[in-house]
């Protein structure tokens, strides 16, 4: 049993994508356990920062935390860190991290307090993964229809996919992806929160998970967690973000001696945007 008085913190990171955290907020609004707390992490974005954007708030307090963008990109690392530490400043007994493109399911927060808070603890620092579905784009015209969110959405074949209730302990970490997930406070703390040093996109969370197994700690796949991904453009591989990419696959391999995102890294060689240099290291083909 979880503590009548628990006060669960959802945090979530944005730079524009506003219609999708409305999502998210209206998905929130429809939780069977409303969360406490929802931390909003600004980066660089003003209209949030200033309050200039609608349908943000529900019946629980809302926090935006402003902050800076730099020349390299996008800080995720440090707004999930400034995120984390607001929330516990307001006494959050669980974080629960959502991508700003996740709506979760009803039971997503109630399941994440449940097992997070529970009894039965994991190693810690322990993660707590949910099941994400990925949504089709919306027609023209249509509007998100929260009713149909279970029957919409399609899981990955590649991810785990369990019942209500079930668990299942990972042995690998390398398959932690940070789209949704929950730990305490005091957990984050101890696997020293996301490294700051990776700025834009690519391989900070893979950093995080090998930071949680390096502390001894463990990662749990939990059933009826469910998030919804709200669709959006990408690439494979994300040539957008290439400096990004072979910027931070640099700093993973300084902290932990092999680089992360091969795949990526492989296709970039393959179109000619990236080589591995004299020095056996990832650089941009200029």
């Amino acid at each position: 049993m979880t503590s009548p008085s628990a006060r669960v913190a959802v945090l979530t990171i944005v730079a524009g994508r506003h219609d999708h955290l409305r999502g998210q907020v209206a998905g929130l609004a429809r939780s069977r356990r409303l969360p406490d707390l929802h931390v909003i992490a600004a980066m660089g974005d003003d209209d949030i920062t200033a309050g200039r954007v609608e349908g943000l708030t529900g019946p629980w307090r809302t926090e935006v935390v402003p902050v800076d963008v730099g020349e390299l990109g996008l800080p995720l690392a440090q707004a999930r860190n400034a995120a984390a530490a607001r929330a516990e400043e307001l006494g959050a007994d669980l974080l629960v991290l959502l991508d700003v493109d996740c709506i979760p399911g009803p039971d997503l927060v109630g399941t994440y307090e449940a097992h997070a808070l529970g009894p039965d603890r994991p190693p810690s620092p322990a993660i707590w993964c949910g099941d994400v579905a990925y949504l089709p784009p919306l027609g023209p015209g249509e509007e998100l229809d929260l009713d149909r969110l279970s029957e919409r959405g399609r899981h990955r074949e590649d991810r785990v996919l369990l019942g209500p209730g079930e668990t299942l302990r990972e042995d690998d970490l390398r398959m932690f992806w940070s789209l949704s997930f929950a730990m305490t406070p005091q957990d984050f703390r101890a696997a020293g929160g996301f490294c700051a040093d990776y700025v834009g996109y690519g391989g900070e969370d893979t950093d995080f998970a090998q930071a949680v197994a390096a502390a001894g700690g463990s990662l749990t796949w939990v059933g009826g967690a469910t998030a919804y991904h709200q669709h959006h453009e990408s690439t494979s591989p994300p040539v957008q973000h290439l400096e990004a990419v072979v910027r931070n696959a640099g700093v993973f391999h300084d902290r932990w001696g092999w680089w992360p995102m091969e795949g990526w890294l492989t296709a970039f060689e393959e179109r000619g945007l990236a080589h591995v240099g004299a020095g056996g290291r990832w650089e941009v083909t200029r």
